[in-house]
């Protein structure tokens, strides 16, 4: 009974947050809502069906004025912080995770299916299961104007330079310079748009 006093709450502490965003001139179709004190929305953002945005406690999330995210995508802080500039567009199936930092810049597009993980496990020792080692978490960065193709995966500690653009498919573990074109697996840069 508590489990379902929980979920109880958690809808309906969700259905407020979305009746004060629609005052404020923003469109929140989201199915689950956790976290609505730690969730900060700017000016005419728009979050498509079935989104989950989870706040954990510690966490924040931002999004930006003008923003969107695309039906079925998943954005939780996990006790960090995603920040989402403005006029940027998360497309649907979307993963994004906030546990060391997660910074987008404005005017960012992505497109499906992208995920962005700014944690990784730490696997050293032989001795204890790696589900119980704890976590790195240096964070990533996407700074303003990066267009990130379909079924992109970037992992901790990546920053990825204004104007780039990443290839469908990349898997980013490592710095893009700004203005880049990358891609492959690992993303690699194969031309400088200057």
């Amino acid at each position: 009974m508590k489990y379902r006093t929980k979920l109880f709450i958690q809808w309906f502490l969700g259905l407020i947050f979305k009746v004060k965003e629609s005052f404020r001139g923003n469109i929140v179709f989201a199915s689950k809502i956790v976290g609505g004190k730690r969730i900060m929305l700017g000016k005419k953002v728009y979050i498509s069906e079935n989104v989950r945005i989870i706040s954990e406690k510690g966490g924040l999330i931002e999004i930006g004025d003008g923003s969107k995210i695309g039906a079925m995508s998943i954005i939780e802080d996990r006790g960090g912080f995603i920040k989402v500039g403005k006029k940027s567009f998360i497309n649907s199936f979307s993963v994004l995770y906030g546990h060391g930092g997660l910074t987008i810049g404005d005017n960012v597009i992505m497109a499906t299916g992208v995920t962005i993980i700014p944690a990784n496990h730490k696997f050293e020792d032989l001795n204890i299961p790696i589900a119980n080692q704890g976590e790195n978490k240096k964070g990533v960065i996407i700074e303003d104007g990066v267009w990130i193709g379909a079924g992109v995966i970037i992992l901790d500690g990546v920053t990825i330079g204004r104007g780039s653009v990443i290839g469908a498919g990349a898997v980013v573990t490592k710095n893009i310079p700004p203005m880049s074109i990358a891609m492959g697996v690992p993303a690699r840069v194969t031309k400088n748009r200057q």
